[in-house]
């Protein structure tokens, strides 16, 4: 995840959309089933997190953070599988009663960033950095498979822990997909859930989720165009793919604003522009890539066919060439309304009605839980861990080289996650 949640709005009430079966042993009534059985693992866990911070690990091969998860988990009774064409890992815990089951979903790669925290657990490799919060993530879900594994034999159901590397690219959800993830426990799986930290935007300790739409489709365009070389004293005598190429920026912001609906929108940004050596040479290319926004599957295909449409007929009135690639990379996000219901009155039960807001507006940025919520009913929610000495409106974002986490709030995210499973299996 990439960019920052909007601004969250009204809080909600405590009792809106709460479990079928209401206290008791399910946990449902205030404070839950796990905020004091979490505070015992908080230090173990806060140490856990700092461990992974410290050593990063990008992609899809995450050896020392796969092994750091299954110490994490030893001991526990689990069903612990890990895969074979990257460092996942998938752990099943079974109740004690016959039912459904759940996932639990933590991500746990690091971004090429060079570290300027100031922490003095900051990453001791060069070039790697927990700038997303991702081990933050791992924390919170070892603790939920901790928290679970304890109440085993009064849980109706089955939970699937999902450990995935590569959130941050190529995409890990995919092949751990591929390789029998929503098929690891044997039954239907009729809930899945994650949570996100936020270094900024989000005020301390405050969870936030939507219905619907939770995060954009992200994908990419390269665009190619082909010209002929010349000197440029002479231009007449060459075929300029430069002014081309800039009139294809220009007109792609056109194409957004003129093509696309106001209330189903789209972002294309280019990123990148790469042509000619020197002053006095026209090139025989020019380059661009761009990267492209959407908030639903059919602005998503509007963009896709609109924007090659854009560049290869700016191309062809100037008498060029163009190659337009479009590379698709996450879908949309979107969150069950029932869950996102289900998820909003858990976290209000568990810390407070002041601890939850309503995002108004989806993010920009994407998320290959996408994946799974395409398959399961689920909800994506994130919560503010800015530092409580910071103001997060100002504090580096997710990403930033000096983004920090307050990881006081490592055993919150345990507890929700734990709850989310506990409540949903015993709903039925």
């Amino acid at each position: 995840m990439s960019v920052p949640a909007p601004a969250a709005s009204d809080t909600v009430s405590a009792t809106a959309a709460e479990p079928a079966s209401e206290g008791g042993h399910d946990g449902s009534g205030p404070g839950g089933r796990f905020l004091v059985d979490v505070e015992a693992m908080r230090d173990e866990l806060i140490a856990l997190r700092r461990d992974v911070h410290q050593y990063p690990e990008i992609g899809l091969d995450l050896p020392r953070t796969q092994e750091a998860v299954l110490r994490a988990l030893a001991g526990l009774p689990l069903e612990v599988g890990t895969g074979t064409g990257l460092s996942s890992v998938t752990a099943v815990l079974r109740g004690g009663r016959p039912g459904p089951a759940v996932l639990l979903r933590g991500d746990m790669d690091a971004l090429p960033v060079t570290e300027l925290s100031g922490l003095d657990y900051a990453s001791r490799i060069d070039g790697a950095m927990h700038a997303c919060g991702h081990d933050l993530h791992v924390a919170m879900l070892v603790g939920a498979a901790r928290l679970l594994s304890a109440a085993r034999d009064e849980l109706p159901g089955s939970v699937v822990f999902m450990f995935q590397p590569g959130e941050e690219g190529p995409g890990g959800a995919e092949p751990m997909i591929a390789e029998g993830l929503l098929e690891a426990a044997g039954v239907p799986l009729v809930g899945a859930y994650c949570l996100h930290v936020l270094s900024g935007w989000l005020p301390h300790g405050q969870f936030t989720t939507r219905r619907g739409t939770m995060l954009a489709a992200a994908d990419t365009l390269h665009v190619t165009v082909h010209g002929a070389g010349g000197h440029g004293s002479a231009p007449q005598f060459a075929r300029d793919p430069i002014p081309a190429a800039c009139e294809m920026v220009l007109a792609l912001q056109t194409f957004v604003t003129r093509s696309i609906d106001v209330f189903d929108p789209a972002v294309v940004t280019v990123g990148t522009f790469h042509a000619g050596t020197v002053e006095n040479v026209i090139p025989a290319r020019a380059q661009f890539s761009a990267t492209l926004r959407s908030f639903s599957p059919q602005t998503r295909e509007r963009l896709r066919t609109g924007v090659q449409d854009v560049v290869n007929h700016i191309a062809a009135a100037h008498g060029l060439t163009a190659d337009a690639v479009y590379v698709p990379g996450y879908p949309v996000t979107v969150n069950d309304g029932g869950e996102a219901d289900f998820a909003a009155a858990t976290a209000a039960q568990l810390f407070g009605a002041e601890r939850f807001a309503w995002m108004e507006h989806p993010e920009a940025g994407a998320e290959d839980m996408s994946y799974v919520l395409e398959r399961v009913p689920g909800a994506y929610l994130n919560l503010g861990a800015c530092p409580p000495e910071l103001d997060p409106l100002t504090a580096p974002l997710n990403h930033a080289p000096e983004a920090r986490y307050d990881d006081a709030l490592v055993p919150d995210g345990a507890a929700l996650l734990a709850e989310l499973a506990w409540r949903r299996l015993h709903r039925g």
